[in-house]
């Protein structure tokens, strides 16, 4: 299966079979990053994180006292 990264335009080639093939295809929202695109995405959220000043917004869950 023929992919293309969504930053940088680089078409790759991944197994037909695999689970991001998979995902890919029953999910058409998905996209597909490179390895390269990958690193580097996570080396700059790393450091941002290492900063301080980076939050995580997390979903504020109601409890229900009835169950």
């Amino acid at each position: 299966m023929q992919v293309k990264c969504v930053l940088c335009d680089i078409v790759e080639t991944i197994e037909d079979y695999s689970l991001q093939a998979k995902r890919l295809r029953n999910r058409k929202i998905n996209m597909y990053l490179c390895n390269s695109c990958n690193e580097r995405i996570k080396d700059r959220t790393l450091q941002r994180i290492s900063t301080g000043k980076f939050r995580f917004f997390e979903e504020k869950k109601n409890e229900d006292e009835l169950i």
